[in-house]
């Protein structure tokens, strides 16, 4: 990549592109060959599995993150963009299989990164204004970050979920063990 490639902020957006680049092998290393058990676990009602985790991270490269940032690019702060389905993915997953899934992850966040890497290079403004429907004003810089950010969020959910079923297994070491210390 070019340094004229990003108005403004070409380290940061090369670390978003880096962070974003890795997310699909490490889920992939988290979950294959985990067992059932594991990857369905959640850590109660109302919270994601691992497995959901893979499904919500796919519907936002269909929903989120590239046509938020084409919003904001081609409607400013004008007409806020639409509002994002937490949970659509739960339908979209049902019977399919796990390596199914990591393989669209994959596809499509190869084809969200040319994408983001076009806008950049056509030299976006990362401090362009967009409306959130419910946060209000956000800038194409803070929904890249976000994006990364959502990433190594759910990448940590994980972890956490798998070690929370390993909870009542570990005895006193839990209080040296901060990933079971957490609000769910």
């Amino acid at each position: 990549m070019t340094e004229e490639m990003i108005v403004g902020d070409d380290a940061l957006a090369e670390e978003i592109l880096t962070l974003l680049t890795r997310t699909p092998g490490t889920v992939r290393v988290l979950l294959e060959d985990l067992p059932p058990e594991l990857l369905h676990a959640d850590e109660g009602e109302g919270t994601f599995s691992p497995f959901s985790v893979l499904g919500h991270l796919i519907q936002g490269e269909i929903d989120d993150w590239i046509p938020r940032a084409r919003w904001i690019l081609e409607h400013g702060r004008e007409r806020p963009f639409l509002p994002f389905d937490r949970l659509a993915h739960l339908e979209r997953t049902r019977d399919r299989s796990l390596d199914e899934l990591l393989t669209e992850f994959e596809t499509l966040r190869k084809t969200g990164l040319a994408a983001l890497r076009e806008v950049l290079e056509g030299g976006a403004d990362l401090d362009a204004g967009g409306l959130h429907p419910e946060l209000g004003e956000v800038t194409l810089r803070q929904l890249l970050a976000t994006w990364a950010v959502h990433d190594l969020n759910h990448i940590a959910q994980i972890t956490r979920v798998v070690a929370h079923q390993f909870e009542g297994e570990v005895g006193p070491w839990k209080a040296y063990l901060p990933i079971l210390h957490h609000d769910r």
